[in-house]
């Protein structure tokens, strides 16, 4: 069924209407797992859903697979986007084709962003240049048998008049090309979007407007994301949410009050809207509360064949035995069986969630201009240059690196010293964290979660490496039975001394009234899943530069050539001892700097099953090499 039917229904009806959007996950497990969870988020009654394209049509085969299960088994009416990203017209027409038969009516037609490796946008021959082509072309070849929504953008009602009034243009061009409806930019400015709609009406658009509407799950999330997609953030915003920006379940519990004000505001203005357009980035929670908090989630109980649900993913699809001591309580023995993901504090989170996805759904991009890059980082000609920047970052003197957009943190700063010398010598940290033994979780420093917790983290440090400081490296490590680490290239060559295929979890908190809480680890997949994320960002620093100079030649060398390694010191009660095999490499004693210190045993963590297709893990430096089966994926 088209979006536009649904929305006119709704209207004759003066009904409220949401809808969901997803993106493929980029590991096998995240996808089953985004299955069983758009399974159960149908229950909270979405209109219809959404999912991505990947900017450069990467995961184009799963976006195809997402659209095929969630209208033909799931039974939810989806919406497929399209991008012209490295998309020729020929690639475009199987992708409809494919839609077609999957029974899917509607398409989000969009520009996309520039490929990954890549600082400009360019279209790729025999495809397409903006959006309105795509809108076109769709509409020449299959008529009115797709609906056909375009995107727009509130935040163009803040550019100069001039800037405002050629992208309102441009927009109405869009509109009248063949668009069915408008999805909307995420904002949290009502009265800009108000403005915006305003406009788009003075121009004789009249589309349906779908806002779109991000729940606030962190606040380096919803930081990141405003930062990303150049999003003005109200000032009332920020003064209710950074005070407890330590706080995630503080902050998502307040930024669920401040978004559900604004959608009230919209479904009660003069515009008439009412629909709301959902961007989970496949997280589940936050969506359903502010759905509660707005009181529109559905409660209706669905009918099956077994007297729980069956969830749809492969692990759970043939199940036909429940304990019965959760018979009445089937939320929380989902929950208790869903992977680590309502706490996304830390780098790494479980690969096996679906909220790991493609560079985390946002694709890509270092926050500074061409002219501010430079501006920070000047034309570094040699390594020591670059290894200078680094030490300058980590010990509060540089405001950003391109792995970095905000300053040194607090929690750096404990270990800025030790961070600064080693970076010295040659290994770059790009991520860190100190041992911490049982501080409080209101701690200034180190604090996170409910009050009248405490939290604990093992000492941990990533950062590129030459092939030769590895080498010298990697031996000394090895006489160190409590470091555990992993080490990978661009080529996606490993070395790891990790007798354990499971994740190995580096921060935990005990709250009262919980089970124990650990938000943050480390294992193979999530590594492998990160690492092209990690070297394309060098990749970006040096197209800050022009092709052919020394900047450009020496960062994208590095970035051809270097390891990135993770380290971690399993023995969180010596906050010093993961630095001692750096200062060794050099003939330096760990005493040389100030010590640090913030204590009790680890909880387990839950065991995960290696499926990165990985013939062979090899630590190259000592010969301990370990032999992982691979998995093949489908």
């Amino acid at each position: 069924m088209k979006i536009s039917q649904k929305i006119e229904q709704a209207a004759k009806e003066d009904r409220v209407w949401w809808s969901f959007e997803y993106f493929p996950p980029r590991t096998a497990q995240g996808l089953q797992n985004l299955y069983e969870r758009i399974e159960r988020m149908r229950a909270l009654g979405p209109e219809f859903i959404d999912i991505t394209w990947n900017a450069g049509g990467r995961t184009s085969d799963l976006t195809s697979e997402l659209v095929k299960t969630c209208q033909g088994l799931i039974g939810l009416e989806t919406c497929m986007h399209l991008t012209c990203t490295n998309m020729p017209a020929e690639k475009v027409d199987i992708a409809l084709k494919e839609a077609k038969a999957h029974g899917c009516r509607n398409i989000l037609a969009l520009r996309g962003d520039p490929p990954a490796g890549e600082d400009e946008w360019s279209a790729v021959e025999g495809g397409f240049n903006h959006g309105i082509d795509l809108v076109k072309h769709i509409k020449k070849n299959h008529g009115d048998y797709f609906d056909i929504a375009v995107a727009g953008f509130p935040q163009d009602i803040e550019l100069p008049p001039e800037e405002m009034d050629r992208e309102m243009n441009y927009f109405k061009e869009k509109c009248d090309a063949g668009a069915s409806f408008v999805f909307t930019q995420m904002f949290y400015d009502v009265d800009v979007f108000f403005k915006w709609v305003a406009e788009v009406r003075r121009r004789g658009i009249t589309l349906p407007i779908v806002p779109g509407i991000a729940p606030i799950q962190t606040w380096n999330g919803f930081i990141r994301s405003t930062k990303l997609s150049k999003t003005t953030i109200p000032q009332s915003y920020l003064d209710a949410l950074e005070p407890h920006k330590n706080d995630d379940e503080k902050v998502r519990a307040l930024g669920i009050k401040l978004v559900a004000d604004m959608c009230r505001k919209i479904l009660a203005s003069e515009w008439k809207i009412r629909g709301l357009h959902f961007y989970t980035m496949n997280l589940e929670k936050g969506t359903k509360m502010l759905l509660e908090e707005l009181n529109l989630a559905p409660r209706i109980e669905t009918i099956k064949p077994m007297p729980w649900r069956q969830s749809l993913t492969p692990s759970r699809r043939t199940e036909t035995i429940r304990p019965i001591f959760w018979a009445n309580r089937t939320k929380s023995y989902l929950s208790r069986t869903e992977n680590w993901d309502e706490y996304p504090n830390g780098r790494f989170g479980d690969s096996r969630s679906p909220a790991y996805g493609e560079l985390d759904g946002w694709g890509v991009w270092i926050k500074q201009t061409k002219e501010q890059a430079i501006e920070l980082w000047g034309h570094p000609t040699s390594q020591a240059e670059i290894s200078d920047l680094f030490a300058r970052f980590c010990l509060g003197k540089l405001r950003a690196l391109p792995w970095s957009d905000e300053p040194a943190s607090s929690e750096m700063k404990v270990i800025g010293q030790q961070l600064g010398k080693i970076n010295e010598m040659g290994f770059l940290t790009i991520n860190s964290q100190p041992a911490v033994n049982g501080a409080r979780s209101d701690d200034k420093t180190h604090g996170w979660g409910p009050s009248n917790g405490y939290v604990y983290q093992k000492a941990y440090l990533e950062f590129f490496a030459s092939p030769s400081s590895l080498n010298k490296l990697l031996p000394i490590i090895s006489r160190d039975p409590d470091i555990t680490y992993y080490a990978i290239n661009v080529q996606g060559d490993l070395r790891t001394n990790n007798n354990s295929e499971g994740p190995n979890a580096v921060t935990w908190g005990v709250f009262p009234g919980k089970e124990i809480v650990q938000p943050t680890i480390v294992e193979a997949v999530s590594f492998m899943a990160w690492k092209d994320e990690a070297f394309e960002l060098g990749n970006q620093w040096a197209y800050m530069y022009e092709p052919g100079s020394e900047p450009r030649k020496l960062i994208k060398g590095m970035m051809d050539t270097w390891f990135l390694v993770n380290v971690v010191h399993n023995n969180f009660q010596d906050p010093d001892a993961i630095f001692k095999a750096f200062f060794e490499t050099e003939g330096l004693s760990s005493g040389a700097v100030t010590p640090t210190s913030v204590g009790m045993t680890i909880a387990n963590g839950l065991g995960a099953t290696l499926t990165n297709g990985l013939k062979k893990v090899v630590d190259a430096a000592e010969g301990l090499g370990q032999d992982i089966q691979p998995v093949t994926v489908a």
